[in-house]
């Protein structure tokens, strides 16, 4: 019974553990009790599912009293109703996820079995309690202590991975800020004061104006030029543009393209991750491969989309880089997979998942 208990909306799990409810039920279905047990049966029940839901919302410490009343419930109705073995078995499995230690799991599912073994040994309830009540509340607890444990781990992780992006937000911020500093910066104050040195000339020295306006055009230009460079360092061109420029560079470099690509529409972060896992990719072939060939394909399959690139160099380098194994991260971190192979050149493959209805916008 892994209650599946996160921080997310847990969906449809909390109804299907409440099959074990048949336990409570089945004494007063089967031995067709009168209709006071069956309203002390209907109170026990909703009382259960006022403390069930509220469970899966709450933190501590309501959480914490939804768990103790449920296990109170267990008391209160085991000795008229073994089936109440069932409150047991949820209070033991739900513990785990309200508690913040192992140990305190542990020591509660411990403390909870030991009082419904006392309770069927002082009130004579039927065996058909204890084995519930006991081994299968002992057994289901100290499974969801290791599910509780893995889930608060995941928790932990998320919300490091959330603080390092975070940072590393802000630190991009800062180094876009400094680097169009350092573009317009000296730009502009020598537009600024050459337009002032023009507005005084204008009238004195019309030509020099002139000549002075000419100089704040052209260096407005150069600019606006070096804006779109240093913007084209933080924007993605797209997959499409990036195999043109891929293929260009390749023949550039004097090698024979053979470009297979077709057109697919991808999820702006796969397209991303392609884009730079190419560049990554040609530029190791023009710096290392000493290649004449080289193949560039593109293909969806399915769910997958695959991007290969070979060629017919040296190969023979088992050991990877700080670029291919960044690019291996950024693959895998999507759930992809990176296969390199350089016995006879070298072949890098990279397959993607594409999930349904994530096609770029």
């Amino acid at each position: 019974m892994n209650l599946g208990i996160s921080k997310k909306d847990p969906g449809w799990v909390p109804y299907i553990w409440l099959a074990y409810l048949i336990f409570f039920l089945w004494d007063p279905v089967m031995y067709h009790t009168g209709w006071r047990e069956w309203i002390f049966t209907a109170v026990g029940l909703v009382a259960f599912l006022c403390f069930y839901f509220p469970f899966f919302k709450r933190r501590r410490p309501w959480n914490l009293i939804c768990v103790g009343g449920i296990a109170t419930l267990g008391m209160l109705y085991a000795p008229y109703n073994p089936g109440a073995a069932c409150f047991f078995i949820y209070a033991c499995s739900m513990a785990p996820f309200a508690l913040e230690t192992e140990l305190a799991a542990a020591a509660f599912i411990a403390v909870l079995v030991g009082i419904a073994t006392l309770e069927w040994w002082l009130l004579h309830v039927t065996n058909g309690f204890l084995f519930p009540a006991t081994f299968l509340s002992t057994f289901i607890g100290a499974g969801n202590v290791y599910f509780a444990q893995r889930n608060r781990n995941i928790e932990k992780l998320r919300r490091a991975n959330e603080e390092i992006e975070h940072l590393a937000k802000v630190a991009e911020r800062e180094r876009i800020a400094r680097d169009l500093h350092d573009v317009l910066g000296h730009t502009l104050s020598l537009i600024t004061l050459k337009s002032e040195l023009a507005g005084k000339l204008i009238d004195r020295d019309p030509a020099q104006a002139k000549a002075e306006i000419r100089d704040v055009e052209q260096t407005a230009r150069q600019a606006l030029s070096e804006v779109r460079q240093a913007i084209g360092g933080y924007r993605s061109k797209g997959l499409t543009a990036e195999i043109r420029e891929a293929k260009r560079t390749l023949e550039t470099a004097g090698l024979k393209v053979d470009l297979q690509s077709t057109a697919i529409e991808l999820p702006a972060t796969q397209e991303s991750v392609l884009a730079l896992s190419l560049r990554e990719a040609v530029t190791n072939v023009v710096r290392h491969a000493r290649a004449t060939r080289c193949i560039l394909r593109l293909e969806r399959s399915n769910s997958h989309c695959r991007l290969e690139l070979a060629d017919d160099g040296r190969g023979g380098h088992q050991i990877e880089g700080n670029g291919l194994r960044g690019m291996r991260e950024r693959v895998e971190a999507l759930g992809g997979q990176l296969r390199r192979e350089t016995s006879q050149g070298t072949r890098l493959e990279i397959t993607l998942p594409v999930p349904a209805g994530q096609e770029k916008v």
